[in-house]
């Protein structure tokens, strides 16, 4: 029997479970593997991202939110590789990349950060006051009844 694994699932999405767009990123195979990241919760409500980019400069990395959209991409300059250098073995994979994370409504993207290879982008839950729970008063006076009309005493009585 064929087990199914939903971690593909889970990788691109943060703040909501909306399985029509996840199972659309799933089905994309797996193009998307690179540069590789973790997506971990910090905090009641915080999140990041952590993303592998050895090799790229902050000059190289471009952050855009557009319609709850997190789009990273990664542009190699050839300028930085040229010169005296020459490579017997290159191992660090240093190509362009665009990677795409789908945010709920209420993820916002609070700031980013760049060190030892890591870039490490933070997020935040932002609830809108009107879509927290709130608590109702029950008031204490005792409910009021209706006064019963002759005609229902007569049914009541037979």
């Amino acid at each position: 029997m064929r087990t199914v694994d939903f971690a593909p699932l889970l990788r691109s999405s943060i703040g909501f479970e909306n399985l029509n767009r996840l199972v659309d990123f799933a089905t994309r195979g797996g193009d998307e593997v690179y540069p590789p990241y973790n997506i971990e919760k910090v905090g009641d409500g915080s999140y990041r991202i952590s993303m592998a980019v050895a090799g790229f400069s902050q000059d190289e990395l471009d952050l855009t939110v557009q319609e709850n959209v997190l789009i990273v991409v990664g542009r190699a300059s050839d300028n930085a590789d040229q010169g005296d250098r020459q490579f017997i073995h290159r191992g660090i994979a240093k190509r362009a990349f665009e990677r795409r994370f789908q945010l709920a409504y209420t993820i916002k993207v609070t700031g980013a950060g760049y060190e030892n290879g890591l870039l490490n982008i933070s997020l935040v839950r932002e609830v809108p006051e009107h879509k927290k729970p709130r608590r109702i008063s029950i008031d204490g006076a005792a409910p009021t009844t209706i006064a019963a009309t002759p005609q229902q005493d007569e049914r009541e009585a037979a």
